[in-house]
């Protein structure tokens, strides 16, 4: 059974540099009030094991989630100052991965295509 699903989801994890994670956390405020406008936004959150973090985030196809870089782009610029992206993983179908590869080339992403499942 292939999938009609076409969202796609970023999963971003970030490691804060020592003794910045409560700066970071002050950071996912800001991303959390500034994403909550976005009408392509399936679900947005941050996690946290120690001072690593992940955001856990879907977008109603890639053009949604391009959107949604445009939007956070300065404040995820802050937050590169107070820590390491060490991980990017994209996972989407084929055709809305594809409009990612080149905007996103400088992020160096890990690609995960969906080929099976459902969607509610």
């Amino acid at each position: 059974m292939a999938t009609e699903d076409r969202n796609v989801s970023i999963h971003p994890y970030f490691k804060a540099h020592s003794g910045k994670l409560d700066e970071f956390k002050g950071f996912c405020e800001q991303f959390i009030a500034a994403t909550a406008k976005e009408p392509k936004c399936l679900y947005y959150g941050f996690s946290f094991h120690g001072d690593e973090v992940h955001c856990r985030e879907a977008y109603e196809g890639a053009d949604g989630l391009l959107t949604h870089l445009a939007n956070v782009k300065s404040l995820l610029e802050a937050t590169l100052q107070i820590s390491d992206l060490t991980r990017l993983e994209i996972h989407g179908v084929e055709e809305e991965l594809a409009k990612l590869e080149e905007p996103l080339k400088n992020l160096n992403p890990t690609y995960f295509t969906l080929e099976y499942g459902i969607r509610r």
